[in-house]
């Protein structure tokens, strides 16, 4: 499958959120990386969180550094944050958000956690193992689905807020056999960068 990096993303997003990533994804994208996910969170103060990955589906510390370095003078300039704040890059993580079309196709049989922008039949939250995914849509199984009703749940990509793999001994061995045969340093692949308003950049390597 290609790895098209102008595929649609579905997640719920601020709209500082929304415009940091039209500020990163261009950057990203000039390095051959996609995009993953933007959060602002209030650790450390205020913590800009942004995941990306590569053609395969990491993101080693070689390319936190790389996006890190071509990233911080053009949050700089842009300014997008009032405020003092630190920059963590980091790979998406074993049980890693899902927000294209190509992440729930990859992990099929993997067991999620979704939630909606709306309910669907009066219902936001789905915990489930991932049956099938289609360009729009994907269809999720519910283990606790009442006797004697259908437990898959088609949901529209569109109408999806967040979600999530959930970390099960399956998911877990799949990574540990993708480790093996790919060795990244999974202890070291998040670089974090404190930006201050006066431009000064601090880097520490976690």
């Amino acid at each position: 499958m290609a790895f098209d990096l102008n595929e649609k993303r579905y997640v719920k997003e601020t709209g500082l959120e929304m415009r940091i990533a039209h500020i990163v994804e261009p950057v990203a994208n000039d390095l051959g990386y996609a995009l993953v996910r933007v959060k602002i969170t209030q650790e450390n103060g205020c913590t800009l969180q942004i995941m990306a990955e590569d053609a395969n589906g990491r993101f080693a510390i070689t390319d936190c550094e790389r996006l890190s370095k071509d990233l911080s003078p053009v949050l700089d300039v842009e300014d997008p944050i009032d405020r003092e704040y630190h920059l963590e890059v980091s790979s998406p993580g074993i049980d890693r958000p899902l927000v294209r079309a190509r992440d729930y196709r990859t992990y099929v049989g993997h067991e999620a956690r979704i939630e909606l922008a709306d309910p669907l039949d009066g219902r936001k939250r789905f915990r489930g193992l991932i049956a099938a995914a289609a360009d729009d849509s994907v269809t999720i199984t519910l283990p606790d689905a009442p006797a004697g009703t259908d437990p898959n749940h088609v949901l529209p990509l569109a109408s999806i807020a967040e979600a999530k793999l959930v970390m099960t001994d399956r998911l877990l061995n799949m990574a540990q056999a993708d480790q093996a045969e790919n060795p990244i340093d999974d202890d070291a692949d998040i670089e974090t960068v404190e930006l201050a308003e006066d431009s000064e950049l601090s880097e520490e390597i976690q």
